[in-house]
Order: C-alpha cells, then sequence, then structure tokens
C-alpha cells in the first residue's frame, strides 16, 4: 500500500534498488504515514527462507508483518534489502544491505544519532556480522535467534581460533544490544545466544535478553510485537559527531 505522507512524500512500502559492484540489489523502504522531521531509520535483514530476486519476499513476515499490524509502534522507516539466492548477510550481500541503508539516509531526512540494526535468523547472524564490522555504525541492535558458530560456513568472518563469542563481544560491547531467542528452537540452538549474552555481559556491555518459552523458530512474531522493544530501541542514540559515517564495505 502507497499513501501520501504530511510531508507530501509517497508513504508506506515503496520498492527500491541499489546499485554495488556492477548489481542491482532490490530493496523496500517503509515510510511512516506521518514522517517526522529527523526520523530514525532501522536496516532490517531477513532469514534464509525469502532470499531471491523479488524484492518483496522478505516483507511477507518479520518486521514488516509487524509493522503492518501495529504501524504506530514503528515511527521509523524501514530499510529491508533482500539477500540473493546461496548467499548470506555477509560479503557482497552485507555491503549492498549498507549501500541501501547509505541511499535511504541520503534520500530522507535522517536522525543519524539514530540509526538502528535488527535481523532474524540468518539475518541474525547478520547483523552480529555487521556490528562485528561496523561497531561504531548502530546505535542499537534487536537480534532475534541469531547466531555466531552454528554454521561453520556461515561464521566465517570470526577467527579460527579462541572464543569466537568472546571476539564478537569485545567489538561490539559498547552498541546497546536486546537479544531474543525461543526456548523450543529446532532451527538455531538456543545456546548460541545464550552464549553470546554470556559474553557480552562479561565484557560489561548494556545487553538485555528475552527467551520466549515453548517457542520454536519463530520468536521474530512474538520479539518484534513487544511494545517495549521499539520504545527501548528509539530511545537508544549514538554519538555521531565522533564517528564519521563509513563507506559500505562489509
Amino acid at each position: 500500500m502507497i499513501t501520501t505522507n504530511t510531508r507530501n512524500q509517497q508513504s508506506g512500502f515503496l520498492d527500491q534498488t541499489v546499485s554495488f559492484d556492477a548489481m542491482e540489489y532490490p530493496y523496500v523502504v517503509y515510510v511512516p504515514r506521518e514522517l517526522s522531521a529527523s526520523a530514525p531509520v532501522v536496516l532490517a535483514l531477513h532469514g534464509i527462507g525469502v532470499r531471491g530476486d523479488d524484492g518483496l519476499r522478505q516483507t511477507n513476515g518479520g518486521l514488516a508483518r509487524a509493522i503492518r499490524s501495529n504501524p504506530d509502534a514503528w515511527p521509523a522507516i524501514v530499510v529491508m534489502p533482500q539477500a540473493p539466492e546461496q548467499s548470506v548477510w555477509q560479503g557482497s550481500a552485507a555491503a549492498a544491505a549498507l549501500a541501501a541503508l547509505d541511499q535511504t539516509i541520503a534520500e530522507y531526512e535522517i536522525d543519524e544519532a539514530r540509526v538502528y540494526l535488527t535481523g532474524l535468523s540468518m539475518g541474525g547472524n547478520g547483523s552480529w556480522y555487521l556490528a562485528y564490522h561496523h561497531p561504531d555504525r548502530f546505535a542499537a541492535l534487536a537480534v532475534v535467534c541469531g547466531f555466531i558458530s552454528h554454521r561453520p560456513r556461515v561464521s566465517a568472518f570470526l577467527p579460527d581460533s579462541g572464543d569466537a563469542f568472546a571476539e564478537v563481544a569485545e567489538r561490539i560491547k559498547g552498541i546497546p544490544i536486546w537479544a531474543f531467542h525461543g526456548d523450543r528452537d529446532e532451527a538455531i540452538p538456543v545456546d548460541e545466544t545464550r552464549k553470546m549474552v554470556a559474553a557480552l555481559k562479561q565484557v560489561g556491555a548494556e545487553v538485555r535478553y528475552t527467551e520466549f518459552a515453548g517457542v520454536g523458530h519463530g520468536a521474530w512474531d512474538p520479539a518484534y510485537a513487544m511494545p517495549e522493544l521499539s520504545e527501548w530501541l528509539f530511545r537508544q542514540r549514538r554519538r555521531v559527531e565522533e564517528t564519521p559515517r563509513q563507506n559500505s564495505t562489509a
């Protein structure tokens, strides 16, 4: 659905593309009907099941579903890139996601102190990945059923030896984080998030953890439906004068 907001811009879920490394990547930007003069922006990374090049499947669930159910809870511009088939949120796909974020920031009046990152499942791993490589980029993270070591090929950005969870935690300890997982998740073991949260606490990070009892690999539905999540997220701010925007490489 596309409407017009009070600033005479289109609102709703808008189809976009971004060029990166001689390829076109589709993404969707959600623009709320009532857009503030300096809006926050959320980069939302999908899971493995909606990869492709149609530019639409990533809006069928996750944060997009929560926005459709309760748009008032998400008064932000939301960037929803789509990873190509057979890719993960690392390398070129991750860089293209950042390029889509940068393109959105250039097109709208964004509050660059309030740029947020969230992801579910494969997108949860992508959230850890992007935060690891760009620890000064985001004001806060919301990571749902993410993982660090569950799939070695996907976790290739981490050191080959030592404690991978500790390595990531040390890099991102300055970012406020809220992590979520279902205790009955058979796709991504709940220990992946438990270990990440423990490592973050060990280095003094500001971290919250919600574990949903009896919930499997669909923890994103109850997570994104929590009004406390968006309220907490949009309170977080980054000191942009100390950390200028980086280019879109990952």
